[in-house]
């Protein structure tokens, strides 16, 4: 068959057998992605290479986004099979095809990402992202995370300048054996937008990493993003880090640790009753300390929630102390003491070494031995019973100490709060406790890269090059993420809508997650140069019509 007729049959293939594209959420992300103009600032900072590829890298970028969120519960592999299934040009551009999107054209993508810096094209992305938003927040949260590698890596070669080590390190996932990367980020309070990664190699620590990328971007940080203050948990806190942040002009909210002596004083002499009441279940008291030969506000807080939650771990921990306690005191029981005083100094030194058990009563008793003598007649009449000797026994009755149950409990409920603000008009206690609270939008942000629903926390690249632009595009998918869900929420309370949750209640605070999973079965049937949008229901309506018309023509039907 000729080329003409070739031709002549797919196109009647075409008009003759209708074809089917998975639509689903993948438009929301491709909206957001176009109305933050991330493949445009992508763009501008790295020059393009038409003559090696049909897609610029912004696009081949945005690819590689809507792949991240495409497959559910599937590895991220950078094939065109994936292209394939969806409406490429609806979502990418115009005149984009499956093929353009090939495992080549995508690694190279990763390439020009590494070439130009990640940590420095992410962080004008988001910056630029955060203002399209409108974005503000007083704190900054910094946390970091690890990301498994299988296969096998050549650690012995010189590292190259710049260039990441996959090698083992503390694992957060609790899998040492296996090869690893860490991830630093720093998000902004309001939506959880990252606002700045940078990868590290698999056995850099969070102590060492976090004041080197403090430091190097604190003018960034405070100038562009208007951040106050760098919040961060108790792995940022140390003697020489606090010392070195203040002499960078760094003011940081962070928890103090729990190992810290100061700490641990101030928390055994708090008076939870004294404290004084912040609201939402916790109650707090001030004090100062100069721990590291810096002053400090420390604020020792109690949380009602956390006393709740520990209660039950709290006496399940002491009753399997106090058994193992009660199984050495009925040993101590079997023993027999020549003398008083050695049995009153036994149970007197098993008593000190006491951690979760108390006596509710104890007592040394003697004990009379006595033997049988000959007997003096055949039948046994007139046996005696001959003393020869007097023991001493140690008795009581052993129970799970409740004092060890309250100390143990009033531990769990009380953490430290540091910040090297000292004054309270700028920073009043409820607002320092609040910035910390706010701690939890980093470790979301960890949960949903992580999340095997979204892409594996196992990678399979062998270039390490690649696996840090990776982790550029796995951190903008979150940022995509983050910014919809503001969005979405925002646009739901300022217009008085709701979208239906899990169980059809209406709300106006829907998460992300949930909303991409109502848009799922959404497909767009082509037909000749028919495009039906098919499955659109009103409650998808409600969504394009909170984010506007961008999102609407996403999800048009082209009937004609």
């Amino acid at each position: 068959m000729s080329q003409s007729e070739d031709a002549d049959v797919a196109e009647l293939d075409e008009e003759e057998f209708p074809e089917s594209k998975v639509l689903d959420h993948l438009g929301l992300v491709a909206g957001m992605f176009e109305e933050l103009e991330i493949g445009d600032r992508i763009d501008e900072h790295i020059a393009q290479d038409f003559d090696e590829r049909e897609v610029s890298v912004g696009q081949a970028v945005k690819a590689m986004v809507l792949n991240g969120f495409g497959f559910v519960q599937q590895r991220l592999y950078l094939t065109p099979k994936f292209f394939e299934r969806v409406p490429t040009e609806r979502l990418i551009g115009e005149g984009v095809r499956p093929g353009h999107l090939n495992e080549g054209v995508l690694g190279r993508a990763l390439d020009d990402l590494f070439e130009y810096g990640v940590t420095e094209l992410f962080r004008d992305v988001a910056a630029h992202a955060a203002g399209k938003l409108g974005l503000g927040s007083r704190f900054a949260h910094l946390d970091a995370t690890s990301f498994s590698f299988h296969g096998e890596y050549d650690s012995e070669e010189a590292p190259e300048d710049g260039v990441i080590r996959v090698q083992q390190g503390y694992s957060r996932d609790h899998r040492p054996d296996l090869n690893q990367v860490v991830l630093d980020m720093i998000v902004e309070r309001q939506a959880g937008l990252p606002v700045l990664m940078k990868p590290l190699s698999g056995n850099v620590s969070d102590p060492g990493s976090f004041p080197e990328l403090i430091d190097r971007h604190v003018e960034h940080l405070q100038n562009v993003h208007g951040f106050d203050y760098v919040v961060a948990d108790s792995s940022l806190y140390s003697a020489d880090h606090v010392e070195k942040l203040t002499e960078s002009g760094v003011k940081f909210v962070t928890q103090v640790p729990e190992t810290i002596s100061e700490a641990k004083t101030r928390i055994q002499e708090a008076e939870i009753e004294s404290m004084e009441p912040l609201g939402g279940g916790y109650r707090a008291e001030e004090c100062r300390s100069e721990y590291g030969g810096v002053e400090q506000r420390w604020l020792v807080v109690h949380s009602e929630e956390a006393e709740e939650r520990a209660r039950e771990s709290a006496r399940e921990k002491v009753e399997k102390e106090h058994e193992e306690e009660a199984k050495a005191f009925s040993k101590l029981t079997g023993r027999e003491f020549a003398c008083r005083e050695g049995a009153e100094q036994a149970l007197e030194e098993f008593e000190s070494g006491l951690q979760a058990s108390e006596f509710t009563e104890k007592q040394v008793t003697r004990a009379t031995c006595y033997t049988l003598e000959e007997p003096s007649s055949p039948g046994g009449e007139g046996n005696r019973l001959e003393e020869t000797g007097v023991e001493w026994l140690v008795e009581g009755t052993l129970v799970p100490s409740e004092e060890r149950i309250a100390r143990l409990l009033k531990r769990k409920s009380l953490f430290i709060v540091a910040t090297n603000e000292l004054d309270d008009e700028v920073l009043s206690a409820e607002e320092m406790l609040e910035g910390y609270k706010g701690q939890v939008q980093v470790e979301r942000g960890f949960r949903f890269l992580k999340d095997p629903q979204f892409m594996a926390s196992s990678f399979f690249l062998e270039s390490e090059r690649r696996i840090m632009a990776l982790l550029m595009v796995m951190t903008l998918c979150l940022l995509v993420y983050s910014a919809l869900e503001r969005r979405i929420r925002e646009g739901l309370q300022a217009q008085d809508l709701s979208f239906p949750d899990q169980k059809g209640n209406p709300t106006q605070r829907p998460t992300a997650r949930w909303v991409f999973e109502s848009f799922l079965g959404i497909h767009v049937l082509f037909e000749g140069k028919r495009r039906l949008v098919l499955n659109m229901k009103e409650r998808h309506q409600i969504i394009l019509t909170v984010l506007g018309k961008r999102y609407d023509r996403l999800y048009a039907s082209h009937p004609r």
